[in-house]
């Protein structure tokens, strides 16, 4: 009778379990020019950590528009060129950007931002999100209309 009990304790949580992973998968999207353009990113996380951002400076984003341009915030400075997506990896060829001075650890971030970008870099698409990987770092950004 313990058993039982137990059982029935026990089977909506895995249940559960078993119903959010088969969500996140229906999230996966084909990482595509179709999928990605058109979209507005901001920078939620580097490497698994959140954003530290400087008092007064708005998250990074990445905004890829109409023929696959690509430009955006990258912690300091604007910046702008052509996305171009091979296979299921992403890069901005012939990425430029102004050229202002900012705190440390903007300039930091952007620095990290704009490597990334400007290397090809495994893609992963959700509805929601967009996660940009390299050998060095991570960036996952998310869809600019699912931010608070």
């Amino acid at each position: 009778m313990k058993k039982m009990a137990i059982a029935m304790l026990v089977a909506p949580a895995i249940l559960a379990g078993c119903a959010t992973s088969t969500s996140a998968q229906n999230d996966a999207m084909d990482v595509s020019v179709v999928n990605m353009q058109h979209h507005n990113w901001i920078l939620e996380s580097v490497d698994g950590q959140p954003l530290n951002l400087p008092e007064g400076f708005a998250a990074p984003s990445l905004e890829i528009g109409e023929s696959f341009t690509a430009n955006g915030h990258g912690g300091c400075n604007r910046y702008f060129g052509q996305g171009e997506l091979k296979e299921d990896q992403f890069r901005i060829d012939k990425m430029a950007s102004t050229m202002m001075a900012c705190p440390e650890s903007a300039m930091d971030l952007e620095g990290v931002m704009t490597s990334v970008l400007g290397d090809w870099s495994d893609v992963t698409l959700t509805k929601q999100k967009l996660v940009l990987k390299n050998g060095e770092h991570v960036l996952s950004f998310q869809l600019r209309d699912w931010v608070n």
